[in-house]
């Protein structure tokens, strides 16, 4: 297993994060994924065996036994791993249970440490942005909780740009802990990320966690053009995220041929080409099953050639977009050519 810093922190973190989404399988969440105590201790273990040191869930997940399962699964090896937990969603009937308010922060790390076992979380990310509270507020009080050691670092998720450099800019001014990882969706077949994100977190020094490296099983080697995936798969009952068809499917035709090169899965050549992009510094992997933790784990042992990757990025890349295609053209000449 390969370690990357996350962000311009000093803390090395397993370039494969293991997500604990699929524990429990409470409400809404059954139709992600549903294991037991059991089945986590196995993939956990498995996961700790082969390096992973990186841990991720989120105070939402089957309402709250996500973490209560992975909690238990590390055990004693708490002290060993990287654990990442999240706060914003809704953890109650009540109106100000929701949300990135002081109060809701401070009720919600509370619930997640005593869950998870443990006396600190290392990386406490925002879920997403609250349009109902300032970003000051919620800077502040994630800031009083690295102050207290309750949390070691601070994180966002599915922030836009603008949104993610106002709140690193906050922080700069106050003096205030800052976001230090961005956790987003990203994959060979959703590449939004790159217009914007990529370019500030590259600047900024933010690490990039990747959620849904498969596009929720798009990308797993089930799908084809004509071959819509097994009945029982989690896109047939939650269709998320969205995907453009036609463009993943021209993806996964070029994906197909390379995994025969290297006698392996579509899958993993889609997570080895997130390996092979610098601005990521870790994917999250979530495993139904054995056989699916299997696979994953050897996507970093997959080396794609220099042609591999350029046919990849041919079938994969974005359309020129405003002011992206502008900014290229007046710059053409400002970019230090090579000497022959």
């Amino acid at each position: 297993m390969n370690y990357r810093m996350l962000g311009r922190t000093g803390l090395y973190v397993s370039e494969l994060c293991f997500g604990a989404m699929t524990f429990g399988g409470e409400g809404f969440w059954k139709v992600v994924g549903s294991q037991g105590q059991e089945e986590a201790d196995k993939l956990v273990g498995r996961c700790l065996e082969a390096g992973i040191n990186f841990f991720d869930t989120a105070d939402v997940y089957s309402n709250g036994v996500s973490e209560q399962l992975l909690g238990k699964a590390l055990g004693a090896r708490r002290k060993d791993v990287v654990l990442a937990t999240k706060v914003r969603g809704r953890a109650g009937p009540g109106v100000n249970d929701v949300g990135l308010s002081r109060g809701h922060i401070m009720d919600s790390v509370h619930a997640s440490l005593k869950r998870l076992g443990t006396d600190y979380i290392d990386l406490y990310q925002i879920h997403g942005y609250d349009v109902a509270t300032p970003l000051d507020e919620t800077l502040r009080a994630l800031d009083d909780l690295v102050r207290q050691g309750k949390v070691r670092y601070l994180g966002a998720s599915n922030l836009a740009a603008w949104q993610l450099m106002k709140a690193l800019g906050i922080s700069e001014h106050r003096g205030l802990s800052r976001f230090e990882s961005l956790q987003a969706y990203y994959s060979i077949a959703g590449r939004d990320l790159e217009r914007e994100l990529v370019p500030l977190m590259k600047d900024q020094h933010v690490g990039l966690m990747v959620w849904s490296p498969l596009a929720g099983g798009f990308l797993s080697g089930k799908f084809r053009r004509d071959q819509q995936g097994p009945e029982g798969s989690r896109r047939a009952s939650f269709d998320f995220p969205p995907v453009d068809r036609e463009r993943a499917y021209n993806v996964i035709d070029v994906m197909d041929g390379i995994a025969r090169e290297h006698q392996s899965s579509v899958a993993r050549v889609a997570l080895a080409w997130l390996l092979h992009q610098p601005h990521v510094t870790t994917i999250i992997i979530g495993a139904k099953t054995a056989e699916q933790l299997e696979d994953n784990l050897e996507a970093p042992k997959l080396k794609l050639s220099a042609e591999q990757l350029a046919a990849l990025d041919k079938a994969s890349t974005l359309p020129p977009e405003y002011p992206g295609w502008m900014v290229q053209r007046q710059n053409e000449d400002r970019i230090p050519k090579p000497q022959p």
